[in-house]
């Protein structure tokens, strides 16, 4: 299906992103279809625009002048299931799929592995880019490979496989760069309906198990779904503690003897511990509900690392906030966090 032009006209992109912030795009295109996708980028780059690629807009921070070229919006669908003679499962799923819609089936289908990231908001496209990960674990654990539209050659990569992306704590070779354009996913999943092994202590606590333990995948994908609820992590449009990016900032992994001394920390490799970010705004003085510019921003009444969008903001607003409690971590402990989104057209 063919890439579908919005007029030459300026577009609000506040509407299309979770946080409902964001100016306006010169052009809009709607691509159904990877080869939609290809279509609207080369006809961008034959033109000499600049392309921002826009999925469910659920990770990203858009700049009160928005973007000056075309955005290409990630439209495209379908998924498709075969089995191994293993027993083992290769899940593949075009980039616009709705990343929950992809997890709510597979659980449906009765296949485990994807539950515990249920309710993560956005499209299945950016899951490697971002190595998405929630309630132990990751896209890593997961991800067997994805196409690839490369510009600078302009040729289609099939099957390129997960051990060459780079994949690391929240980010991957894809993250930051506009050159590689992600069209389809494959996840290589156990082929039971036992979930993936339950390493998180919270969940573990939710389920009534022991950590290490595995349970029916659409039990875990319930408990994971109320543990968000109740964190304001699940997208609703009437609850303005939703209006967020999820987590703004990655927990920080240190050097162990850099970490603050009572801080909670789990292992992250030879010498280096990972720290809760929440801890570290919690005790640099923020709390819940702490309010930005004029209230129009604000932390999550319920979760105080997500940044939050209360009506009527600009992303400057966002980010004036954003700054305070970064630099407020940063004199509390010496500690630098970074944000977890892509920032588009803006710094913090």
């Amino acid at each position: 299906m063919a890439a579908v032009p919005v007029p030459d006209v300026a577009t609000s992109l506040a509407p299309l992103t979770t946080l409902r912030l964001g100016g306006p795009a010169r052009r809009l295109v709607d691509a159904a279809s990877a080869a939609a996708v290809v279509e609207a980028v080369r006809v961008a780059d034959a033109a000499g625009e600049p392309v921002l690629l826009l999925g469910g807009g659920s990770n990203v921070v858009i700049a009160d002048e928005g973007w000056p070229g075309t955005v290409v919006r990630v439209a495209s669908r379908g998924r498709d299931v075969e089995r191994r003679p293993d027993g083992s499962v290769v899940l593949t799923a075009e980039a616009g799929e709705d990343w929950d819609g992809v997890v709510a089936a597979t659980v449906a289908e009765g296949l485990g592995g994807l539950e515990c990231l249920s309710g993560i908001p956005g499209r299945t496209g950016a899951t490697p880019v971002q190595n998405v990960g929630a309630y132990g674990v990751e896209i890593a654990d997961l991800l067997l490979d994805v196409d690839l539209y490369d510009r600078g050659t302009g040729v289609v990569r099939d099957h390129v496989p997960a051990a060459e992306l780079g994949l690391a704590y929240r980010t991957s070779t894809l993250k930051g760069r506009d050159d590689a354009i992600v069209l389809r996913v494959r996840y290589l999943l156990p082929g039971d309906g036992a979930s993936a092994p339950i390493r998180y202590p919270e969940l573990a606590r939710a389920l009534g198990v022991e950590p290490g333990e595995r349970v029916a995948a659409a039990a875990a994908r319930d408990a994971v779904l109320g543990l968000r609820r109740g964190k304001g992590m699940v997208l609703d449009a009437a609850d303005h503690d939703t209006w967020s990016v999820g987590s703004f900032f990655t927990n920080p992994v240190l050097p162990e003897p850099d970490a603050p001394a009572e801080a909670p920390r789990w292992p992250a490799g030879p010498g280096r511990v990972k720290v809760p970010a929440a801890w570290l705004i919690e005790h640099a003085g923020f709390r819940r509900g702490r309010r930005g510019p004029g209230g129009r921003v604000a932390l999550s009444g319920r979760h105080v690392l997500a940044l939050t969008h209360r009506g009527d903001g600009t992303t400057s607003d966002l980010l004036i906030l954003a700054r305070e409690v970064r630099d407020g971590v940063r004199h509390a402990f010496g500690v630098e966090l970074v944000p977890e989104p892509v920032l588009v057209g803006c710094v913090l």
